[in-house]
């Protein structure tokens, strides 16, 4: 018996949920809907989806006070999709722990991407990351490996632990503080220029052309995502 996987779609605007409802049904997810912060807590207990899609804008509370809360209630993943642009917003939901943000209007075909992407993080979630390829890229993080069209590529400890952090969870954004962390843990002070030297460093032997980047791509303002094949949609 194929298991239906479980979305939770908490958005107060009708349209909204039914151009979602319609994509993930056509996808095969099993849904369930919330117009607002308390039926989403409800929900989330009582129907326990593996997928949370959060709005900002709810008309009881702000959506970012639900982050924490959903965390706390719920191992779902949450992605926001939300029509509010501002980039600390979003760092702000990511450091909370959502897993990804899309911004209204959207594509829905990117909307399946990034839920794909999402189911695959649960996945490997506990169990250990697996070898992650791209193209003809391949990054084995338990033997802390990194091969491109056959050849071993050389990284510096720093190289690597950039790299690392981005592909324990392929396809999702990280933010820099989030990089930084792992990075430098034991300095106070981290410098987002000091990360960006880094993955200038890594695009150059790991792009095929690092001016126009396929693998690690850039969130402006934000932080980085290792782009798989598959999720482009």
């Amino acid at each position: 018996m194929t298991i239906r996987h479980k979305v939770l779609i908490v958005d107060d605007e009708p349209q909204i949920r039914r151009l979602i409802l319609a994509a993930l049904g056509r996808a095969d997810y099993a849904t369930i809907e919330a117009v607002n912060g308390r039926e989403a807590l409800t929900r989330l207990r009582q129907e326990r989806p593996d997928i949370v899609l959060l709005d900002l804008g709810l008309p009881d509370r702000d959506g970012l006070e639900l982050v924490p809360l959903i965390k706390q209630e719920s191992d779902a993943t949450l992605i926001i999709v939300s029509a509010r642009e501002a980039t600390d917003e979003k760092v702000v939901a990511l450091d909370l722990g959502a897993e990804d943000y899309l911004t209204k209007p959207f594509d829905t075909d990117e909307l399946l991407a990034r839920v794909r992407v999402a189911l695959r993080n649960r996945m490997t979630r506990g169990g250990g990351v697996p070898a992650v390829t791209a193209g003809d890229l391949s990054i084995d993080l338990m033997n802390r490996t990194i091969v491109k069209a056959g050849k071993e590529i050389h990284l510096t400890p720093k190289e690597y632990a950039v790299l690392a952090q981005l592909a324990k969870f392929p396809g999702r954004v990280i933010t820099h503080e989030q990089i930084m962390v792992n990075v430098w843990p034991n300095e106070s002070e981290r410098h987002v220029e000091y990360l960006r030297v880094l993955v200038r460093s890594l695009r150059q032997k790991l792009e095929d052309d690092p001016q126009r980047p396929q693998i690690i791509s850039n969130e402006v303002g934000i932080g980085y995502r290792l782009r798989l094949p598959e999720d482009a949609g």
